[in-house]
């Protein structure tokens, strides 16, 4: 049976495994795939858990790997390499002398690929919403969610400007975010975890006051359904979409790219 995966952690919050599971019952896969959720506190457990399940055929990963996974992979395709984060990975077993003529010595027989399908994901789901005033945006968190992002609205021609606690460089802090620059970006992005379930009251510390009709907000949060980011946009007369789109749109590109 082939088996596929999610690492991350915590991983109460995430919709993979029941995705795929219904996935693999509505197409009648049930009996040659399965899917499971496998929380990874340590990046450094990784090579033994590959060990330990060699009919692994493909990984989505969440975070807080994003980033750090790319250490272990033997290849990144170029958006993954371009936005130095990876949240697929396909696994492909083939003689370890394969990969030495191919320029990719391994000292293992298995093939760990990084993909980035955040970035397909958002694309596609974001396109439908923007309007001629979307010209620049706030990426509020600096993740490895929010590197895909940015690498979206450049392709899009969209100026950003990324938002932390700690402003650096072009980017804001959260205290430096004023009614002016609220008003300049129209379109404001969450990539944090802030309002997941179960903590449902938490959002990103902006000035939701000076939102308007113009302003569109998207947040990565899908559970809960609309989130204390969305509510305080919704009666700001902003637009907002959640990130479910997103994850059935990622989610299908890494199945596309598992069976490549």
């Amino acid at each position: 049976m082939k088996k596929y995966g999610l690492i991350g952690y915590p991983l109460a919050h995430s919709f993979s495994e029941e995705y795929f599971t219904e996935k693999f019952q509505r197409e009648g896969l049930q009996n040659e795939c399965s899917y499971e959720a496998f929380p990874l506190t340590n990046l450094s457990d990784f090579p033994a858990f590959i060990k330990a399940n060699p009919n692994l055929c493909g990984l989505n990963v969440t975070i807080p790997h994003k980033i750090g996974i790319i250490y272990f992979l033997n290849k990144l395709a170029p958006a993954a390499k371009e936005i130095d984060a990876v949240n697929c990975i396909k696994i492909t077993k083939r003689p370890a002398i394969d990969a030495f003529f191919m320029g990719e010595c391994s000292p293992s027989d298995v093939f760990l690929e990084g993909y980035n399908t955040d970035a397909y994901g958002f694309e596609h789901s974001l396109r439908p919403l923007l309007r001629k005033h979307h010209q620049k945006a706030l990426i509020l968190g600096n993740g490895g969610a929010s590197r895909a992002i940015a690498y979206v609205l450049q392709l899009l021609n969209i100026d950003h400007h990324f938002v932390s606690r700690k402003g650096k460089g072009k980017n804001y802090s959260y205290a430096q975010l004023s009614r002016e620059i609220i008003e300049e970006h129209t379109l404001i992005i969450n990539t944090t975890p802030l309002g997941t379930f179960p903590k449902v009251d938490e959002s990103p510390e902006i000035p939701y006051k000076y939102l308007t009709k113009h302003h569109l907000l998207y947040d990565l949060v899908y559970n809960p359904e609309e989130s204390t980011f969305l509510k305080q946009g919704k009666a700001g007369g902003a637009t907002i979409k959640n990130g479910l789109e997103m994850l059935h749109l990622q989610a299908e590109k890494a199945w596309e790219i598992w069976n490549s």
